[in-house]
C-alpha cells in the first residue's frame, strides 16, 4: 500500500538518488541537498514498505499563485497512479494553504496534467519572478519546450 506522507532532512538522500537520470536527461532541474533542505516542508513523498516510489513540492509564489515542482515517479513505479496521488496531495494542500487562485506547473508530459483538469497557458503569463527564479538554472534555457499549464483553485477560467 502506499502512503503519502512529509518528507523530513532524513529523506533527501533518497530523493536526490530518485531524480539522478532525470536530471542528466534535463526533465528535472537539479536542487543541492540545502536548497531540498532548505524547502523540506514542501516536499510530499509517496513510499511503499518505507522504500520512496516518488515525491513533489508545492511551492508557493505568493498568496494567489503556487506551483507543483520536481514531480517524479519510479520508473518501476510508474503506471500505479501515484503521480495523480502526489498531484491531488499538492492541489489540496494549496487549498488548505488558502492559495486563491491558481497552482502553475512546467512539464513535458501535458497530457498527465490536462487529465486532471489542469488548462495549458502561454510561457508569457508566467510570473516573471518565476522564469527567472528557476528557469536560468535550467540546462535548456532559453530554449524550452515545456509546456505551461495552471489548475483553477477557484474553478474560474483564466
Amino acid at each position: 500500500m502506499v502512503d503519502l506522507q512529509k518528507a523530513t532532512l532524513d529523506d533527501i538522500p533518497a530523493m536526490q538518488s530518485l531524480v539522478e537520470d532525470e536530471i542528466r536527461e534535463g526533465v528535472i532541474l537539479k536542487r543541492s541537498d540545502d536548497e531540498v533542505a532548505t524547502n523540506i516542508r514542501s516536499y510530499v513523498l509517496a513510499k511503499e514498505e518505507g522504500r520512496l516510489l516518488g515525491y513533489a513540492a508545492l511551492h508557493i509564489h505568493s498568496p494567489r499563485l503556487a506551483e507543483i515542482r520536481s514531480l517524479i515517479v519510479a520508473k518501476e513505479s510508474r503506471g500505479r497512479q501515484i503521480g495523480r496521488k502526489l498531484v491531488e496531495f499538492t492541489l489540496s494542500e494549496a487549498k488548505q494553504l488558502n492559495v486563491s487562485e491558481e497552482v502553475l506547473v512546467l512539464t513535458y508530459l501535458p497530457d498527465f496534467f490536462k487529465n486532471m483538469h489542469f488548462s495549458e497557458i502561454s510561457k508569457e503569463s508566467i510570473p516573471e519572478h518565476k522564469i527567472w527564479t528557476d528557469c536560468i538554472k535550467c540546462i535548456h534555457f532559453p530554449v524550452c519546450n515545456e509546456i505551461s499549464l495552471v489548475y483553477r483553485l477557484d474553478g474560474g477560467e483564466r
